[in-house]
């Protein structure tokens, strides 16, 4: 695996403050904001002066229980082109569930939702990962989420799954350790037990990021300093292994460079000072560190946790060679249509009010719930900045109101431009001006043909424009 060293997060507001960063051997960007025929200025400068770029996608929904999308799969194999990247990353998680294999509407998450750790799951996972590396001109490695909730009747621990996912399909793993200290806050996981059953020799690269906590939930923000039970996850990570990259991400509330660049300075210290033995001449194998074990006691625990998994799996009748066979296999789509079953019923109930499924925490599942609708109204401020300034304070509560039982179903332009025709259809604003306004955005993008490019379209606002002037 090549080796990447020290990198950031690559985004816009902070591009830059990147290119003028010490020490910085590579970046890292979100695939779908990255248009491959208009490359923006700073990543091309970047790759002209050798730094690595690495495209992250978030939509794939490799966890999910469709096949993944063919042109979303495209889309990425030439944004990873574009880029001359050594390789694209994903997250192991399902962003959207519904469709033919429920006979159901198409709801879409808008975020990351953890999969079950199960054998349908697992199987479904280690086919669709097949489908995107044949699809992929470079190698795919796959991310560890953060989860506000657990599902019910796991049948395998963190690191069981990504060892045998890993495994099974030869993925590299994207290991982010804030995740693993949220699902630790959040779902009672340890942290070093997950350390000792990876399968370290798969690991691409390593995510370090920041957080908060509110009434015992960890929030994993991007938008916060990185905490100290972090850095002693990643020192427990590097006192295992030699990571071959290390990454710091940054999605919100961008502090001044100077800060960002003692962050990374702070993460490259850990890593340096993990990997040291800690007694001259005594080598790794005494190493310890706060968060676990030395590598060699890592690796022999590892073993014993994979042999009693695999001795478990055997009892049942199942383990992973069993697997296909005992769920009917991938191919028969039973274990699709059971985990499209599932995932429909947990995404309805997060963001269509649908009862909750049985098992599932439904105080937790509301903390989920208004997560992912606070989300929403944020992206789409994002994504249509006009929407707050035709709104001004009474944006969010707006958007609130109209999410309540209206599921995200085509991203988040589409919902937007939903909003939008809501809003209209409620006679709002109440401002006649900024209801105009509004009325000629939407319809600039929401038909077939954007107005503007119409002479009697624009003459036509053209006039309105100037009677509201007088």
């Amino acid at each position: 695996m090549e080796r990447l060293g020290t990198g950031i997060g690559w985004r816009p507001e902070i591009a830059d403050a990147v290119e003028r960063m010490p020490g910085v051997d590579w970046v890292e960007t979100v695939a779908e904001n990255v248009c491959p025929g208009h490359l923006p200025d700073s990543l091309v400068r970047l790759r002209e002066r050798g730094v690595t770029v690495v495209p992250h996608g978030v939509s794939l929904g490799l966890g999910g229980a469709d096949r993944p999308d063919r042109a979303r799969l495209a889309a990425l194999a030439e944004c990873a082109r574009a880029l001359g990247s050594p390789l694209v990353t994903e997250h192991i998680a399902f962003v959207r569930a519904g469709g033919p294999l429920t006979a159901s509407p198409t709801l879409e998450a808008g975020h990351l939702l953890p999969v079950p750790r199960t054998r349908d799951a697992l199987d479904v996972l280690c086919e669709n990962i097949r489908i995107a590396q044949d699809a992929l001109p470079v190698p795919l490695a796959v991310e560890n989420i953060a989860a506000l909730i657990s599902w019910p009747g796991e049948e395998m621990t963190e690191g069981q799954f990504l060892y045998d996912l890993a495994d099974r399909t030869g993925v590299r793993l994207l290991i982010d350790v804030a995740n693993l200290h949220t699902n630790q806050v959040n779902r009672g996981e340890d942290p070093v037990r997950a350390l000792d059953e990876l399968p370290v020799e798969a690991i691409a690269y390593v995510h370090v990021a920041g957080g908060f906590e509110r009434d015992g939930v960890w929030h994993d923000s991007h938008a916060h300093p990185v905490p100290q039970p972090v850095l002693d996850i990643l020192a427990g990570l590097a006192s295992r292994c030699a990571p071959p990259g290390v990454l710091l991400e940054r999605d919100e509330n961008f502090p001044e460079p100077a800060e960002l660049e003692r962050e990374l300075n702070t993460i490259r210290r850990t890593v340096e000072k993990a990997a040291r033995p800690t007694e001259p001449g005594r080598g790794t194998t005494s190493r310890t560190t706060a968060g676990g074990t030395g590598a060699a006691g890592a690796d022999a625990k590892s073993a014993d946790a994979r042999s009693a998994y695999a001795a478990s799996g055997s009892a049942e009748g199942g383990g992973t060679q069993s697997a296909d066979a005992k769920s009917g296999g991938t191919e028969g789509g039973c274990a699709r249509e059971r985990l499209a079953l599932g995932q429909t019923a947990l995404l309805s109930a997060l963001v269509a009010g649908t009862p909750a499924p049985e098992g599932f925490d439904r105080v937790r599942l509301g903390v989920q719930t208004r997560s992912l609708t606070a989300k929403r109204a944020d992206v789409v401020a994002k994504v249509a900045p006009e929407l707050p300034g035709f709104l001004g304070e009474t944006y969010r509560a707006a958007f609130l109101d109209y999410a309540q039982g209206r599921p995200m179903t085509g991203g988040y332009r589409r919902d937007a431009l939903g909003f939008a025709e809501h809003l209209l259809r409620a006679g709002l604003p109440e401002d006649a001006r900024a209801r105009r306004r509004l009325h000629d955005w939407w319809q600039e993008r929401s038909g077939p043909t954007p107005p503007s490019r119409h002479p009697a379209a624009r003459l036509a606002r053209a006039t309105r424009r100037a009677l509201l002037r007088h």
